[in-house]
This record gives C-alpha cells, sequence and structure tokens, in this order.
C-alpha cells in the first residue's frame, strides 16, 4: 500500500524546502523515534507497526499531480519542487523486531539519512508507529486478562475511519488478537475472519426460534447464534438447544452462541449450566458489548464461563486512562559530526543525544532485569554501573550473572529492507507473547504496575550532562550580551 508523501505536515515541506536554501539537505542528521510514557498508565509497550513504515519508505516518491498542487499553494520555489521531484528516502533505520516489549523513553526507530529524508518521514513514521503500538498494546493486555479465553477483534465499525480499522485489526493481531471481523484486513494482512450475526437478522424473522433455524440451516457447521434480542435465558438459550438438537439429528454441532448485553458474567454461567444439562458441554460461550481488560478481569473474578471475548470500540479507540494516544516523538539527536539534544528546565524531558544501542539485562533463567540505553561504540558489560536517566544521582549495578541482549538491529540499509522474507504477523505475535512471559509478573498488573527500570550507561550519562553545561554556558554568555 503506497502512503502519498504529502501525508505530513506542511512545516516538515517548510523546513525542507529552508535545508535546500541554506545547502544543509545532504548533512548526514540522526533521528530517534520514542514515546515518553508508557500507554494505559501500565508497566509496558509492545511495538508495532515497523513493517508498515518500512513500506513507506520503501515507496516513498512524488507523483506529478502531488507536485502540482504543492507548486500551486504558492509558497514554494521553482527549485524545491524540482528538488522534490527525484526525491527517494535512501537512509538507515534500526528499529526493534515488532512484538517486541518496549518502556518510556527508548530508541524505538533511529533513522540515519542526509537531513531532507530523515525530516520529511517524521509525520508518517509517528502516524503508524504511534497508533499501531499503541492498539498492540492494548491487545497484549486484553489478551492477558482473557487468560486462556480467546479474544477476538471486532472494532472496524468504531475505528477511526476506513484505514484506522484496516491497522488496528493488524496491530492487535501483533499483540495477540489473533482473529477480527474485518475482512479487508483478513484479506490484505491473511488474518482469520470471524463472525456471528447482527439482532437484525432476528428481527427480520417472524420469531426468535425461526430465525435461529434458518441461519443454521445455511451455516450448520459455523453456527454461532446471537441470544439477547429479547431475553437472553427465557428465549435465547432455550431456543437455542432446541436449534443444537435439530443440527446434532442432522450430523452437525452448534458452535455456539454470543451475548451482547446484560450481567455477561451471570448470564454466561447460566448459558454453561444450561447448555451442560442439554447435553451441549462442546457449545462455546461467546460474550461482546464494551469489553477491554478491565471488564474482562472483573468478569473472571466472578466465575464467568465465556470461552470468547469479542472485543471492538474499547480495543479500536483505545479508550482507557493513558489511552487515546501513545504521543510519540522523533527528536533529532546528531546532525554531521554532532550529537545534538533537547535542554529543557526538566532534566528527566531533557532528549538522549546521538547514536546509541538499546541493550536488555537478562537473568539466567531467561527473566528480563532491566534495560540499558547505550552509546552506539561504548563498551558495556554485566558488572557496569548504570544511571537514572531522570536523576543521574542515582544509579545501580547490572548483576555479574546478567546477560546482555541487543533489543534492536538494522531493518533498512540504504532504503531497502534488510529481512528477506520479513517476519510473519504470527512471528510477530509469538514474540510478543513470549516476552511478556519474561517480564516481571508485576509489569502486568493493570493497576499501579512494577516499574521495569531502563537506565542509561555511564558514557551516555556523561555526554548528556557535558552538552547540556555546554548549552547552559552559552545562554549565560548570551545574558551577557557575549557571543555564544
Amino acid at each position: 500500500m503506497r502512503y502519498s508523501p504529502l501525508l505530513t505536515d506542511l512545516y516538515q515541506l517548510t523546513m525542507l524546502a529552508g535545508y535546500l536554501e541554506e545547502g544543509m539537505a545532504d548533512e548526514p542528521a540522526v533521528f530517534d523515534l520514542f514515546f515518553r510514557h508508557n500507554p494505559f498508565l501500565g508497566g509496558y509497550a509492545v511495538f508495532a507497526g515497523l513493517d508498515t513504515a518500512l513500506g513507506y519508505l520503501e515507496n516513498l516518491r512524488f507523483a506529478e499531480d502531488e507536485l502540482e498542487y504543492l507548486h500551486n499553494l504558492g509558497i514554494f520555489r521553482p527549485r524545491f519542487i524540482d528538488f522534490l521531484r527525484t526525491f527517494r528516502f535512501r537512509g538507515k533505520v534500526t528499529a526493534a523486531p515488532e512484538g517486541t516489549v518496549v518502556f518510556a523513553n527508548e530508541p524505538l526507530v533511529t533513522v540515519e539519512a542526509p537531513l531532507a529524508q530523515a525530516q520529511l518521514v517524521e509525520t508518517a513514521l509517528l502516524n503508524i508507529i504511534n497508533f499501531q503500538t499503541l492498539v498492540a498494546t492494548k491487545g497484549a493486555r486484553i489478551v492477558h486478562a482473557a487468560a486462556d479465553g480467546t479474544v477476538l477483534e471486532f472494532g472496524l465499525r468504531r475505528a477511526q475511519g476506513p484505514d484506522g480499522g484496516i491497522s488496528e485489526a493488524r496491530a492487535a493481531y501483533v499483540g495477540g488478537v489473533r482473529s477480527t471481523s474485518n475482512v479487508l484486513a483478513g484479506k490484505l494482512f491473511g488474518i482469520p475472519v470471524r463472525g456471528t450475526h447482527a439482532h437484525s437478522w432476528i428481527m427480520a424473522f417472524p420469531d426468535e426460534l425461526t430465525a435461529f433455524r434458518a441461519y443454521a440451516e445455511v451455516f450448520p457447521d459455523s453456527c454461532i447464534l446471537l441470544v439477547d434480542t429479547y431475553d437472553t435465558l427465557k428465549s435465547g438459550i432455550p431456543n437455542a438447544i432446541t436449534v443444537a438438537r435439530e443440527l446434532r439429528s442432522r450430523g452437525h454441532e452448534l458452535v455456539g452462541v454470543r451475548i451482547d448485553s446484560g450481567d455477561l458474567a451471570y448470564l454466561s454461567r447460566e448459558t454453561r449450566r444450561m447448555f451442560d444439562e442439554a447435553g451441549f458441554p462442546g457449545a462455546k460461550i461467546v460474550a461482546s458489548n464494551e469489553l477491554d481488560e478491565y471488564v474482562i478481569e472483573s468478569m473472571r473474578s466472578e466465575g464467568s464461563r465465556v470461552d470468547i471475548y469479542g472485543v471492538g470500540t474499547r480495543l479500536a479507540t483505545c479508550a482507557g486512562e493513558g489511552g487515546g494516544a501513545l504521543g510519540g516523538v522523533y527528536k533529532l539527536v546528531r546532525i554531521g559530526d554532532r550529537p545534538k539534544l533537547k535542554v529543557t528546565s526538566d532534566i528527566a524531558k531533557a532528549t538522549l543525544p546521538d547514536r546509541k544501542r538499546l541493550l536488555r539485562a537478562v537473568a539466567p533463567d531467561g527473566s528480563f532485569i532491566q534495560d540499558v540505553i547505550c552509546l552506539a561504540g561504548e563498551d558495556i558489560a554485566p558488572g557496569a554501573t548504570v544511571f537514572d536517566p531522570a536523576n543521574p544521582l542515582q544509579y545501580i549495578t547490572i548483576p555479574l550473572e546478567a546477560r546482555f541482549e541487543e533489543v534492536r538491529g538494522v531493518a533498512m540499509e540504504n532504503g531497502a529492507r534488510t529481512a528477506e522474507p520479513p517476519p510473519t504477523l504470527d512471528e510477530m505475535a509469538d514474540r510478543c507473547r513470549e516476552q511478556l512471559s519474561r517480564l516481571p509478573q508485576g509489569c502486568l498488573r493493570f493497576i499501579n504496575p512494577h516499574k521495569f527500570k531502563v537506565s542509561i550507561s555511564s558514557g551516555l550519562n556523561e555526554l548528556r550532562l557535558r552538552l547540556m553545561d555546554e548549552v547552559q554556558r552559552g545562554y549565560k554568555k548570551l545574558h551577557r550580551g557575549e557571543t555564544p
């Protein structure tokens, strides 16, 4: 799928035009993409959207009608339009694999390219990765809450537009939601498609039993009946059991029923009892209606008997405290041979300069201990002292028995992907599941989760403090009227 290069903010293009006029367009630059706070007030995030982003970068070029539109805006010089005509991304991308568990302030994606190329892609990369990472994280949380239950993605009708619905189904899969009601997403990504029927099917027939029989006649081997149109326990379930018996007499089995309203925990327990007593212990119970990780966890604590959770609105819109948007940013960390950082009055918000590696300290049993961000050329080993990025006076020592794993790798070189073939969605989802199993269990809590530690190395700490000191001394000189 091609994304137009006009999928950007105007200021990206005005900066590009300015770089061209200033002779800076080809200056080597390095940008980091990261987020400052874990979403949903949680203990982690699940990285997603990389393959989509790499596809955007590979196909980045301006069509003639797009150039004509920019020309007609009347703000760009002909030289800039000509520059865009041959514009391509030829840079390097270092990133975590999709499905990797990541944390606030870690460089998820690093782009190294001539300044014009690295600058233009900011908006699109943030648009793609912010949303898909947020959805993958929400999906992983919901799957964790469901435990041994199955989760289906039902969010298309409530998603943020058609493209949001497609991206959401893909990213939810990375987080572990391995089926969707979205037929186009099924076609594009090979995601298994699932579904039942709506209340309108029941209402289109003279009565509920007639509607159930008609549906079972058409779909005898994949029949799931929606049982709450009128009264779940007094009408829906008895009629569903009648149809289940009729199907069995013809050599078929009712797959299950779906409950879409009411007290889902109580109704699921009663539904299970009624089906078991009728001789259908294999009939599945599907629950839907404004579900999310909190509701599912509450239902399970009440002894619900739901087998399959259909999650729509609150997954597609990433609803919940600390949700809605990831808030990822894209910051310049090096230009030419000069490391760069953004300085604020709050050291916790100061960026981390220069090219970096992201390492994960792992215990002998394979569990994750903590992450360390260090300079690209810096040697670091177990036993090293590492620092709190928000408070350099706080430091800890990496255990001697730990080993380090590289979290990221080169995903694109000279504008071409390095992974052939690219990883599948199943491989991404498997990685997510495996990595979550290696986290401290407290990180998976929904309320007041354990904070997984992310530290910076001594070399990176010293560089950041030195650059901050240089900037502050420059401010003081300006204040005194001196040339910085």
